[in-house]
């Protein structure tokens, strides 16, 4: 039968002066025999029993279920906690728990790590990732990554963001250790070289998402090394790469054609020929493309995008500020059902008619960032569809849009009641005071920053 029972967790620990635990609320769907009406933890101090009955217990529910029936329930257990719990009833359960395990946020050394990866033989995500504010020393080392690969060897998903301390040699290890992986962030390891990357994308060649932000050493011999070896690569990460250049994403696409997210934040030295080429082989797959302070992008690329990838959903032109409000509305018109962030502070072409087009044809956009355009006025939000629709927006930056007064924004509003966030800072016609003697009504849940940093 099919039962969503309450266990009771009941100890003797009081008389032996150890912590007890109380009621703990298991939620899970236990396929048992009609037989089982209270389970018993053979463990001596610690007894799991149903609530509703009473009666001495008549058998060990080890001795009653197999392995395979305790994995199961485990397996329907959802969150984090009630597995944890699940590991409290007894070592035989904990050993289950462990192995069952898949996720672990770790920060320990080697010897630790060889624990680990003896109690957590099916480990497929691992974390050791540090923040830039608390990182600890020595932090991660070349010799966790040498424990690492010999001995997680099911890791589908690691993550060294801001290990400083590793080095190429031990990634190399990682290359040649795992080749389950799938995903990898080693962003801000800034002693990283092609030498360790090329040997990841070597080794791992059904890699899917690699992240290698502020490895300032990367070059196109990485990306050569990708496109030769693995052809299911949908996520790079590569902003502030700055030796990435034209030829090099022209080479990667040869080979990974099923690109979804590139981000290239940063990189100056990619241009139009680069994107262009992105473009059109991606042009089924790409949903996001990052390309702020790519000063080199222009039109070409723009159009390119409008041509082929209709399916793209965050595009970031954030400081392109060679790009013209006639390649933008032309990608407004072409992904008007696709696209859901727009990001173009710093464009300073873009004008009314090209901001009225975007917000009149693209109805599934929800974050605007048109920061610091400075044609802007409010005869961008005039005559948006006449009032036939409804605006999907959710944040909207306009700061330091000096020609946006407060008629423009109450014009916004009219059509615009999902708004969440609303940037107006350095607006010099659109105060506080201002909105409030307009009697401009905001929605129940938005946020309007007037005033702070731009920085």
């Amino acid at each position: 039968m099919t039962t969503n029972p309450l266990f009771y967790f009941t100890t003797h620990s009081q008389r032996l002066g150890l912590p007890s635990i109380q009621s703990v609320s298991v939620p899970v769907l236990i396929e048992l025999n009609d037989r089982l009406e209270f389970l018993i933890d053979p463990y001596p101090l610690l007894q799991l029993r149903h609530p509703l009955s009473m009666a001495e217990p008549r058998s060990s529910i080890n001795e009653t279920l197999r392995e395979d029936e305790l994995r199961a329930i485990l397996a329907k257990l959802e969150s984090d906690k009630d597995k944890e719990v699940f590991g409290l009833v007894c070592k035989t359960w904990l050993h289950l728990q462990s192995t069952e395990r898949k996720k672990l946020c770790v920060r320990a050394g080697p010897h630790m790590l060889r624990r680990m990866a003896a109690r957590f033989t099916r480990l497929q995500d691992l974390d050791l990732s540090q923040s830039v504010s608390r990182s600890f020393y020595p932090g991660v080392t070349d010799s966790d990554l040498f424990v690492i690969a010999n001995g997680f060897t099911c890791l589908r998903v690691l993550n060294l963001q801001n290990c400083k301390g590793i080095t190429d040699a031990g990634i190399l290890a990682i290359g040649y250790g795992l080749s389950s992986l799938q995903s990898l962030d080693v962003s801000y390891c800034r002693k990283l070289t092609d030498k360790g990357l090329s040997a990841v994308a070597e080794g791992c060649r059904d890699l899917r998402s690699l992240h290698l932000a502020g490895c300032r050493f990367v070059t196109d011999a990485v990306l050569q090394a990708l496109s030769k070896n693995c052809h299911n690569l949908e996520e790079l990460g590569l902003p502030g790469c700055t030796n990435i250049t034209d030829p090099g994403l022209t080479v990667l696409v040869d080979g990974c054609q099923h690109v979804k997210h590139l981000d290239i934040n940063k990189c100056s030295n990619i241009g139009d020929i680069g994107i262009s080429r992105v473009s059109q082989v991606c042009s089924s797959s790409l949903k996001t493309l990052k390309l702020l302070d790519c000063y080199k992008v222009g039109d070409e690329s723009i159009l390119s995008l409008a041509k082929f990838c209709k399916n793209l959903e965050t595009l970031i032109i954030g400081g392109c500020r060679d790009i013209s409000a006639e390649s933008i509305k032309s990608l407004a018109a072409a992904c008007n059902h696709s696209l859901k962030t727009l990001r173009m502070d710093w464009c300073l072409n873009v004008s009314d008619s090209s901001l009225n087009c975007i917000l009149s044809e693209c109805r599934n956009l929800q974050v605007l960032d048109i920061g610091c355009c400075e044609e802007v006025t409010d005869a961008a939000f005039q005559g948006l569809g006449n009032g036939e629709f409804e605006l999907g927006l959710k944040v909207l930056k306009v700061s330091n849009c000096p020609k946006i007064t407060v008629a423009g924004i109450g014009m916004l509003l009219e059509l615009c009641n999902s708004l969440e966030y609303l940037d107006v800072r350095s607006c010099p016609h659109v105060t506080k005071t201002g909105c409030d003697e307009a009697g401009l009504q905001f929605p129940e849940r938005c946020k309007v920053n007037f005033v702070g940093s731009l920085a």
